[in-house]
C-alpha cells in the first residue's frame, strides 16, 4: 500500500498471510501516552490563526429551533448565575455559567453538586464577529486560602496545566475526554486517560440493572442511554455526574438503540418473539411516544437524514418496515431478502442499504420513494454494512467467507472485494482510514479511504495488533462499536474483551502506543465522551458541561493560543448542606497554613507551618511523626521534607527556594490517610526581590 503514513511497516496483500508483531501491551508506558493524548487534545486542528467572519451565525436549522449540536438542543436553562465579559488582545470573551437543569431551590447562586454549562462567546472586540476555528482550553482551579489572582499567576497556571503535572492538576479539566466501556457484567467503566503519571484513572463504575447490550450518546454528550434486555429497561446516564438518573420502560427485550438525526426521539428495538417492534421515547421528557409493531426477529435501525423516515429490519420475516416519524405510524413492509442483519443510510445516494446474511444480497432502497432500486449480489454470510462519512463508498463485511466488499453508492455496484481472513465483523473510520476488526484474530486491518473505490483494484491493507486476544472470545456479544476514533488526533481506541483493556493506536505507528486497564472487567465495546470545549451551538461559541465538585473561590482559566491570551474569571461556588455533612464525615484531616505571606524571597529561608485538625471537632492532631512536606516547582524540581512536630497540632519546615518561581506545597500523613494528591495544597511565589504586599 503506497504511502499510507510515512514510517509505517506496509503489508500489501490480497489473499496474503498476516505478519505478527510485538504484543501491544509491551509497547510503551502510560506516562508517554497520557502526555501524547493531552497534547493532541489541546493542539488539534488547523495550524493557522483562528479567523473572524461576519455573517457566520446562519444555520440550516428550522427557525427558532436550537442547533442540533448544542447543549441547548434538549435542555431549558435557568437564567445564568454567572456572566462576565473581558477584552484581551483585541478579543472579547463573554463567559457565562448556566444550569444544565433548573435547580429546585429559590437561590440562583452556584452551589457544589450543580451540573452547569461553561460557555465562552469569543468575538472580535472591534467588529463583534465570531472567532472561527479557534481551539481554546479552559480549567477550573480552586484558590488556596488567601491567594490573590493576578495576570502573572493566571499565565503560570496555564503553563502548569498544559504541562500535565500531577502536582498542578486543576479541580476541573474542561479539555478532557473520557473512555467508557460496556462490560460483560452489569457495569460500565469510566476512565480518564489523560490523568497523567502512572496511567489512567478510574472515575466511576456505573452499575446497571442487568448487562448492557447496546448504547447511544446524545450529540451534546450529556446523556447516555444503555439497553438492558434482561431487565426490559433502558438506563439513562447523566455524564456530568456519571449517575443513572432513570430506568425507562422500553418494552420487552430492548436491544438496539438509535437517536434519529435531530435527536427528538430515541428508538429502541424490541427483539421479543411475542411483541416484536420498536419503542419510541421522547428525549426531552423521557416518555414513551409510541410502540410500533413491525415483524419478527432481530431488528436494525436507520433513518433518512431529514428525520422524516425510520427503517426497521425484521430478520425472521425478511422485510423492512418503513415508519413515518411525524405520524409515528408504519407506512409499509417491503420484502427485501433472507435474514436482513445490517442497514445503513447513504447521503450520497439518498438510499438505504440492507445487508442479508441468508442470501448474500445487498438491497438498495430509494429513501424518498420507499422503492427498491437495486439488488447487489454478494455471498451468504454478510454482516455489518457501513458508509465512510462524507464519501460515496461503503463497506460490507462477511465473517463467514472472510470477505470485505467495497460498494459504490451512486452506481449501486460492488467495485472491489478483498479476502481478509479470521472473520471480519466490524468497520470503523477516521478521516483517512477504515479499520476492520476480526472475530478470530487480535489483528486490526487498515484500508486507505483515498485508495479505495477503483473497480478491479486489489484491496490493499496494513495491519497492527489490537491487543493479544481475539475479540470474538467475548462472553456476551454486542453490536456496539469495538473500535472508535479518539478525539483530537488521527487515532483510535480498541476494546479488547479478553485482555480486559482498551488500546490506543495512532496512525503512522506499527503497533498501539499503549493501553488503559479496564480494572479486570471484560470490555466488550468502547465509547468516547468528549468534554473539550467545542463550537457546539454556533460559530465562536465554545461550550462544555461539568459538575461543580466542591465549594470555594475558583479561577476559571481561559487560554487561547492564537492570538495568544489567558484570563482568569473568579467564580464563587457555595456549599451544599447535605454534601458538606457527607464531606465532614469522610474527610480525614483539615490543613491550615500558618504563614504571614504567600510571597517569599528566592535564596532566603522561609519557615512554613501547618496546623492539622479534626474536620468535625476542630481538635488539633498532635504527636504525629509521619507528616511529610513535598515542594514542587514546574516543570520538574521537587524536594521532600520531614516536618517537625510543634504544639497544638502545628508542624513546620524551613525551606529555601532555589530560584524565583511558583512553588506548590503538599502535605502527607499516612497515619491519617492523607496523601500528597489531596486537594489542600499551598501555592507560594518566590521573587528575586522581596514584595511588601501581604
Amino acid at each position: 500500500m503506497a504511502d499510507l503514513q510515512s514510517g509505517i511497516m506496509v503489508n500489501t496483500r490480497f489473499n496474503g498471510s498476516r505478519k505478527k508483531r510485538v504484543p501491544a501491551s509491551k509497547v510503551c508506558c502510560a506516562v508517554f501516552i497520557s502526555i501524547l493524548l493531552m497534547t493532541t487534545s489541546l493542539l488539534a486542528g488547523p495550524q493557522k490563526p483562528a479567523q473572524t467572519s461576519a455573517g457566520e451565525n446562519k444555520s440550516s436549522q428550522k427557525p427558532n429551533a436550537p442547533p442540533s449540536g448544542s447543549v441547548a438542543a434538549s435542555r431549558a436553562f435557568a437564567p445564568a448565575p454567572f456572566r462576565e465579559k473581558v477584552v484581551r488582545e483585541g478579543i472579547e470573551i463573554d463567559f457565562s455559567l448556566e444550569f444544565l437543569h433548573p435547580p429546585e431551590r429559590p437561590s440562583p447562586k452556584l452551589r457544589e453538586g450543580d451540573d452547569v454549562v461553561f460557555r465562552f462567546r469569543v468575538t472580535d472586540a472591534a467588529t463583534g464577529t465570531p472567532l472561527r476555528g479557534a481551539y481554546p482550553a479552559a480549567w477550573m482551579d480552586l484558590h488556596p486560602e488567601g491567594e490573590k489572582s493576578t495576570p502573572e499567576t493566571c499565565r503560570k497556571k496555564v503553563q502548569n496545566f498544559i504541562g500535565g503535572s500531577i502536582f498542578s492538576k486543576a479541580e476541573l479539566d474542561l479539555n478532557a475526554y473520557y473512555v467508557v466501556t460496556l462490560n460483560a457484567d452489569a457495569t460500565l467503566s469510566v476512565v480518564d486517560p489523560l490523568f497523567g503519571f502512572g496511567g489512567s484513572k478510574l472515575l466511576a463504575f456505573i452499575t446497571l440493572q442487568s448487562y448492557g447490550y447496546d448504547w447511544a450518546l446524545t450529540e451534546d454528550q450529556t446523556r447516555l442511554f444503555v439497553s438492558m434486555p434482561e431487565a426490559s429497561r433502558v438506563a439513562v446516564i447523566e455524564t456530568a455526574s456519571w449517575k443513572v438518573s432513570a430506568n425507562l420502560d422500553a418494552g420487552p427485550r430492548p436491544a438496539r438503540l438509535a437517536l434519529q438525526p435531530d435527536e427528538h426521539y430515541l428508538w429502541v428495538t424490541n427483539d421479543d418473539s411475542e411483541a416484536p417492534g420498536v419503542t419510541v421515547l421522547t428525549t426531552a421528557s423521557l416518555e414513551v411516544a409510541a410502540r410500533i409493531p413491525t415483524g419478527r426477529g432481530r431488528h436494525e435501525i436507520a433513518f433518512s437524514d431529514d428525520s422524516q423516515l425510520a427503517f426497521i429490519t425484521n430478520s425472521e420475516e425478511g422485510t423492512l418496515s418503513v415508519i413515518d416519524i411525524r405520524e409515528l405510524k408504519k407506512i409499509k413492509d417491503i420484502e427485501t431478502g433472507k435474514n436482513p442483519v445490517s442497514i445503513a443510510f447513504s447521503p450520497a445516494a439518498r438510499s438505504v442499504y440492507v445487508a442479508h446474511e441468508g442470501d448474500g444480497q445487498i438491497v438498495a432502497l430509494d429513501a424518498s420513494r420507499q422503492r427498491i432500486v437495486a439488488r447487489i449480489k454478494a455471498e451468504p454470510g454478510l454482516a455489518q454494512i457501513r458508509f465512510a462519512p462524507g464519501r460515496r463508498i461503503g463497506f460490507a463485511v462477511n465473517p463467514e467467507k472472510d470477505l470485505i466488499h467495497v460498494i459504490d453508492a451512486p452506481t449501486n455496484r460492488i467495485v472491489q472485494t478483498g479476502e481478509l481472513g479470521d472473520g471480519p465483523d466490524q468497520v470503523a473510520f477516521t478521516d483517512k482510514l477504515a479499520y476492520v476488526r476480526h472475530r478470530g484474530s487480535e489483528i486490526v486491518l487498515m484500508i486507505s479511504l483515498d485508495e479505495i473505490g477503483v473497480e478491479g483494484r486489489p484491496v490493499q491493507v496494513v495491519d497492527f495488533p489490537g491487543g493479544e486476544s481475539p475479540p470474538g472470545k467475548m462472553t456476551r456479544p454486542t453490536p456496539a462499536d469495538g473500535i472508535v476514533r479518539a478525539p483530537g488526533a488521527d487515532a483510535v481506541l480498541i476494546a479488547n474483551p479478553t485482555d480486559k483493556a482498551v488500546y490506543f493506536y495512532k496512525e503512522g505507528m506499527a503497533a498501539p502506543m499503549g493501553n488503559f486497564s479496564n480494572y479486570n472487567r471484560e470490555a466488550r465495546a468502547v465509547m468516547v465522551v468528549d468534554r473539550s470545549l467545542k463550537a457546539r451551538s454556533s460559530p465562536g461559541v465554545y461550550e462544555t458541561v461539568a459538575r461543580l465538585r466542591r465549594p470555594g473561590i475558583y479561577d476559571v482559566v481561559f487560554f487561547l493560543d492564537t492570538p495568544r491570551l489567558a484570563h482568569c474569571f473568579e467564580v464563587k461556588v457555595d456549599a451544599d448542606a447535605a454534601l458538606a455533612q457527607e464531606r465532614r464525615a469522610t474527610q480525614q484531616v483539615k490543613i491550615r497554613p500558618l504563614i504571614a505571606s504567600r510571597t517569599i524571597q528566592a535564596g532566603k529561608n522561609a519557615r512554613l507551618q501547618f496546623q492539622l485538625t479534626d474536620p468535625n471537632t476542630s481538635a488539633p492532631q498532635t504527636g504525629l511523626d509521619d507528616v511529610n512536606i513535598l515542594i514542587y516547582m514546574p516543570p520538574g524540581w521537587h524536594k521532600r521534607y520531614r516536618a517537625e512536630a510543634m504544639s497544638e497540632g502545628v508542624y513546620r519546615i524551613d525551606f529555601v527556594p532555589p530560584q524565583p518561581g511558583v512553588y506548590y506545597v503538599y502535605v502527607e500523613c499516612q497515619s491519617l490517610g492523607l496523601t500528597f494528591n489531596n486537594p489542600q495544597y499551598l501555592v507560594l511565589e518566590a521573587t528575586a526581590e522581596k514584595k511588601a504586599e501581604k
